[in-house]
C-alpha cells in the first residue's frame, strides 16, 4: 500500500527545500520548493510503488530549479537607472559569507554535485544520472566544491 501523498511531503519536505535552496536565492527556491511538490503531486498516482521517492522528488526539485533559472535569466528587470555594480573584490570589511553564498559562488557543477550528494544524500550513481556524467566526475566535483567551500568559509572567518 502506497504512502498519502501529504505524509510523503511532510517526511521529504526539508530536503527537497536544501536542494532548491542550496541551488537558488531564497525567494526562488520557495517557488521552485512549492513547484516540485505540485508536480510530484499531479505524478504521485503514476509513480511506481517501488520507486525511490526521495530521490524521485529530488529529480523534480533539480528540474524545477532549472525552470527557474532559465525564466530569470530571460526576464528583463525594468528599472529608471542601471543597477550599481558590486565591485568583484567586494566592500572592504564586510565580508557576509554564509553557506548559501558560498554554495552560490561555486562554480555550476561542483555546486549541484554538492548539493545533490551532501544537502540532498543522493548516492554519488544518482548525481551523476542527474548531472549527465560519470560517478567518478560527479565524486570530483562534489569533493573539489567541498574543499571550495572550506576555503571560502575560512576566508570569512
Amino acid at each position: 500500500m502506497r504512502t498519502p501523498f501529504e505524509r510523503t511531503a511532510l517526511e521529504h519536505g526539508a530536503v527537497v527545500w536544501r536542494v532548491c535552496r542550496g541551488l537558488l536565492p531564497q525567494h526562488d527556491a520557495e517557488d521552485a520548493w512549492s513547484e516540485t511538490f505540485l508536480a510530484a503531486l499531479g505524478a504521485w498516482e503514476r509513480l511506481d510503488p517501488a520507486a525511490d521517492v526521495r530521490a524521485w522528488l529530488i529529480t523534480i526539485a533539480h528540474r524545477k530549479a532549472i525552470d527557474v533559472l532559465r525564466v530569470r535569466a530571460r526576464t528583463a528587470i525594468p528599472t529608471d537607472e542601471p543597477p550599481e555594480r558590486e565591485s568583484p573584490l567586494g566592500r572592504p570589511g564586510s565580508r557576509d559569507l554564509d553557506l548559501w553564498n558560498a554554495l552560490a559562488a561555486l562554480p555550476s557543477k561542483q555546486r549541484v554535485a554538492v548539493v545533490h550528494h551532501h544537502l540532498g544524500g543522493l548516492p554519488f550513481a544518482e548525481v551523476a544520472r542527474l548531472t549527465g556524467t560519470t560517478e567518478t566526475a560527479a565524486r570530483k566535483a562534489a569533493s573539489d566544491g567541498v574543499g571550495r567551500l572550506r576555503t571560502l568559509l575560512e576566508e570569512d572567518r
